[in-house]
């Protein structure tokens, strides 16, 4: 909402006469109905006041710089003093002011949010000084400086009149005061220190005992998430246009819990394709200017706050859809960070604009089914699933060839400790901290980075194993010592990283998934998954068994090495989307993240770089055996 505020001068966002202009439009459409009722004038006071305010309105808009939009605003205006004239219905008059308001903010834009979460705390103690003498310490406006006013002080608690009224319109008033009343600006305090009384004064008519119920609608309702992205879109909503929507009780507890929690909005502002458009927007136009930095910056946080954070649900609606987005994203910070001409740059934002069109759509809560829930939630687990079970059922089966059965809790401790931990980041990022996307690819990134090297060096082991004379030495030398409890722990390592990577990547998706409503049927996928990979492990234990133990060796060997290549890949490709590495788009290479193959040149060298350390490993292995011939 009204985003151009964003990227507006320092003249407009200074600009005192549309803020007027605005508040005055905003005082009618609460007002009104107090001054008119059922076409005669029920307040002759108020009514003189509305006449009034609309007369201003139209003068200072007259006033205000030529802009394209101008006549018609004043045509909006002039349409509105006639209404008022004609003593039309309330509705009537409080729908051409708003329209009127939001009109104005679009072509002479101001600031309509908080810079940062404002602060309740302050705000209750700059109103008991400034303000609870005039308009009471319940917000009832009966304190005892109200006696003798006229108009008598606003009564913040008055419900319905709050519903009318927006945050902004409550920090405009703070600001600057009002005409006509005792009420005076207040715009001496510091920015901050009038939202956090904005706030504040905001909460009066929505009581405590509501926040709970708020608290649960915001964090399982995704569509109210959508409906305010960030804190411009809070604080320019009125309750009443929330309650048009959703009803009035859930607007009621809605309110209630996010004036009194602004860091809520704060927090849910990443995650969304319009941040993501805004920060591209400012990439291209900083990149225009000639800061490179700049645009890199903001081109990388376009990624990381706006879009990772939605990936997980996209990727279980559409995943070829996600692939081609990602891929966009990474062309578009190499050609910034190669200073490629403006062109090719805007190109690259015109090509992201369309796919975002398409995630818009395939995002849409009306896509959200059972079917879909249940086939990502099957889909996200078995894909994530099976790369851990390879590694982990690998090792238990190399145990149980070699009878070092005497660590394998070490294994299982690894496994079953990255399962717990999973489900505390799950309680972790859903109730107190929001995982960052650069938290989620850094820890992508190097848990891969990790699980290859380690498999690297396991595979080339093992792949010496696979010849008898190997293994007959390996048992006169290892047979009758168990593993040290240094190994033992290596294991559960190793275990607890491979097993963690996955797990953390999963949650992900399932909380993307449980916010679409239909948890019976994740949870039905979900089930279905574990019980295939449940079977998967069995067939593999069994199978494992039956193998003469050089023949096991080798087959592990080359399965070790295919991980490794694959985690090697994956890991470049989660440091490039963390910004770590560059990104050096590779054409005609295909992007198949089941393989780790990704179409940048990072992430095909390193891949390479892993296959050549295990031929050479394996070359090596060789040797000795050759030579015995």
């Amino acid at each position: 909402m009204f985003l151009s505020q964003i990227i507006s001068g320092p003249a407009l966002a200074q600009d005192g006469g549309v803020q007027t202009v605005w508040r005055l439009l905003d005082y009618i459409t609460v007002d009104y109905a107090g001054a008119v009722s059922g076409g005669r004038v029920s307040s002759e006071a108020e009514y003189a006041e509305m006449v009034e305010f609309a007369g201003q309105v139209e003068t200072r808009l007259g006033s205000l710089p030529e802009r394209s939009g101008k006549a018609d605003l004043l045509r909006q205006t002039r349409a509105l003093r006639t209404a008022i004239s004609a003593k039309a219905p309330p509705v009537e008059v409080a729908a051409q002011s708003r329209a009127l308001a939001s009109a104005l903010l679009a072509a002479y834009p101001v600031p309509l949010a908080p810079t940062a979460p404002p602060d309740l705390a302050r705000g209750a103690a700059l109103y008991a000084q400034n303000c609870a003498s005039c308009h009471g310490a319940a917000g009832d406006g009966h304190g005892p400086g109200s006696v003798g006013l006229d108009p008598p002080p606003i009564a913040f608690s008055d419900k319905v009149r709050a519903d009318q009224r927006s945050v902004f319109g409550l920090y405009q008033v703070i600001t600057q005061g009002l005409d006509g009343t005792a009420m005076a600006g207040f715009d001496s305090l510091s920015d901050e220190d009038r939202w956090s009384l904005a706030f504040y004064v905001g909460t009066f008519a929505y009581p405590t005992s509501e926040t709970g119920h708020g608290q649960r609608l915001w964090r399982d309702d995704a569509s109210l998430r959508q409906r305010y992205p960030n804190q411009a879109a809070f604080v320019g909503a009125t309750p009443a246009s929330l309650a048009a929507e959703i009803g009035p009780g859930k607007a009621d507890a809605v309110t209630a819990y996010l004036r009194r929690h602004p860091d809520s909005v704060t927090a849910r502002a990443s995650g969304s394709l319009a941040l993501t458009r805004e920060r591209l927007d400012a990439s291209l136009k900083a990149y225009a200017a000639g800061n490179r930095q700049a645009a890199a910056d903001l081109a990388l946080s376009a990624y990381l706050d706006g879009f990772e954070p939605v990936e997980p649900m996209l990727a279980a609606r559409d995943q070829g859809l996600m692939a081609r987005i990602e891929q966009a994203m990474g062309a578009l910070r190499a050609a910034i960070g190669k200073a490629r001409p403006l062109a090719e740059v805007e190109a690259a934002n015109q090509e992201l604009a369309g796919l975002f069109g398409e995630a818009e759509a395939a995002l849409a809560p009306e896509k959200a089914s059972s079917t879909s829930s249940f086939l990502g939630a099957f889909g996200v687990l078995l894909r994530e699933g099976l790369e851990a079970l390879l590694i982990v059922v690998a090792m238990i089966a190399f145990l149980r060839k070699t009878e070092r059965t005497e660590v394998l809790g070490f294994v299982h401790g690894g496994w079953v400790a990255a399962l717990a931990a999973g489900v505390a980041s799950w309680f972790i990022a859903t109730y107190f901290i929001g995982v960052s996307g650069a938290s989620r690819e850094l820890t992508e990134g190097f848990g891969s980075l990790f699980a290859a090297i380690i498999l690297l060096t396991v595979g080339i082991w093992m792949h010496g194993k696979s010849n008898a004379e190997a293994w007959q030495r390996y048992i006169k030398e290892k047979m009758t010592h168990a593993l040290s409890r240094r190994s033992g722990w290596f294991l559960f390592l190793l275990a607890f990283v491979v097993v963690y990577r996955e797990v953390f990547e999963t949650i992900l998706f399932y909380a993307a998934l449980w916010a679409q409503g239909n948890g019976l049927a994740m949870l039905g996928g979900a089930a279905a998954a574990a019980g295939l990979l449940a079977v998967l492990a069995w067939i593999m234990l069994r199978y494992s068994t039956r193998l003469p133990i050089t023949q096991f060796f080798s087959w592990s060997a080359i399965l070790i090495a295919i991980l490794a290549v694959v985690l090697a890949g994956k890991g470049v490709a989660g440091l490039q989307e963390a910004g770590v590495l560059g990104v050096v788009p590779l054409p005609g290479v295909p992007r198949i993240q089941m393989l780790g193959l990704f179409p940048t040149t990072e992430t095909v060298l390193a891949q390479l770089l892993a296959l050549a350390i295990l031929v050479a490993g394996f070359w090596l292995n060789r040797k000795p055996a050759v030579r015995a011939t």
